[in-house]
């Protein structure tokens, strides 16, 4: 069965959940290995007087199809490396979130994305930033860990490896969404900007609601095998080329063969707190829970330190922790039985 205890909320702090997943879980034999995957589409200012029911069920639905598609790969034995790679397609491809279809502009009216994977039994990793023709940057990410001794490649020469590679390309008008253009331009108006002209070719495709933030995937799958991935747009108005924790080994993205972390906020801190690893190396040096190490990463040293966000965390034993340190945080999680479990608000499990 499946056993779900909230951590008590401490000041200005979002609901603190932590599902424990037991190998018996979904009527399974106790010595078969759950099989679990978790998902984030971003954390910030999400409060239900600002949703719609027509948004909310948008974002519900998006994260429920994200979480079955995973679901599907991992219950017919499948890789870790493939659900969240499949699971986090579909977040880039919904204009719902910021990733892909729904990334923010840059200052100088552009979408430039950011990606990375990591496999927690081979420790190895890849990782784009600035990609701008790249339709699916977390495949971009994957292509790098597995087709190059790279980790990390960046803007032009990230594009072209993805297009010798075949992954598949766009213009860069596909990613053009009218809300995200509209809040490029609040934010130069409001910076005393002049706005910017419309991209002439750009589709005008606008989402159900107001979008938030970078998602993540976490896997475990039935080889007892952990993966994570996290994809993103930025930060809107950012300049000068960038770069976020999302495609950091380390500050955005970690597996290990213990653990394995997503995050979502103020990139910046994530960077140099190393919050993604820091989970982990909690985990494991300081022998603490995994719903301790999340908590003393966000309601300690990312709150302390001005930043706010959250991440998601997955352990080898199937347990699952989300913690964030704002009004909300769109996340999910489904077990071996494939019921979808998700959730928007902070006051919610």
């Amino acid at each position: 069965m499946t056993t779900i205890s909230t951590t008590p909320r401490r000041p200005g702090a979002a609901a603190l959940l932590t599902i424990a997943l037991t190998a018996a879980c979904a009527g399974q034999a106790a010595e078969a290995p759950p099989t679990v995957l978790v998902i984030h589409g971003g954390a910030g200012t999400i409060t239900r007087t600002e949703m719609t029911a027509e948004r909310e069920a948008a974002y519900r639905a998006k994260l429920t199809e994200a979480l079955e598609t995973g679901h599907q790969i991992l219950a017919a034995g499948g890789a870790g490396l493939d659900a969240v790679e499949a699971t986090i397609r579909v977040m880039e491809d919904s204009p719902l979130f910021n990733a892909g279809k729904g990334a923010v502009f840059t200052a100088a009216g552009r979408n430039e994305l950011d990606a990375s994977i990591m496999d927690g039994a081979s420790g190895k990793a890849g990782a784009v930033a600035g990609v701008t023709t790249v339709k699916n940057p977390i495949s971009a990410a994957r292509a790098v860990m597995e087709k190059t001794w790279h980790v990390l490649l960046a803007a032009d020469g990230a594009d072209a490896f993805a297009a010798q590679a075949g992954l598949e390309t766009v213009e860069p008008g596909y990613f053009f969404t009218q809300r995200r253009w509209d809040a490029l331009q609040k934010r130069r108006t409001g910076d005393g900007l002049e706005p910017l002209p419309a991209p002439a070719a750009a589709a005008r495709t606008s989402p159900a609601g107001p979008a938030y933030g970078t998602v993540g995937a976490l896997a475990l799958d039935a080889k007892g095998q952990l993966a994570a991935g996290t994809s993103t747009g930025g930060m809107t108005n950012k300049r000068y080329g960038r770069v976020g924790d999302s495609p950091i080994i380390g500050a955005g993205t970690w597996a290990d063969q213990r653990c394995a972390t997503s995050g979502t906020g103020e990139g910046e801190y994530f960077i140099r707190l190393g919050v993604a690893r820091d989970v982990c190396a909690r985990l494991a040096y300081l022998e603490l829970s995994l719903a301790e190490a999340a908590d003393q990463v966000i309601h300690g040293a990312l709150s302390k330190a001005g930043g706010t966000g959250g991440v998601i965390a997955l352990d080898a034993g199937g347990n699952v922790a989300m913690r964030f340190n704002t009004e909300g945080m769109y996340r999910g999680w489904i077990g071996t039985d494939g019921v979808a479990h998700v959730s928007i608000y902070g006051d919610e499990e």
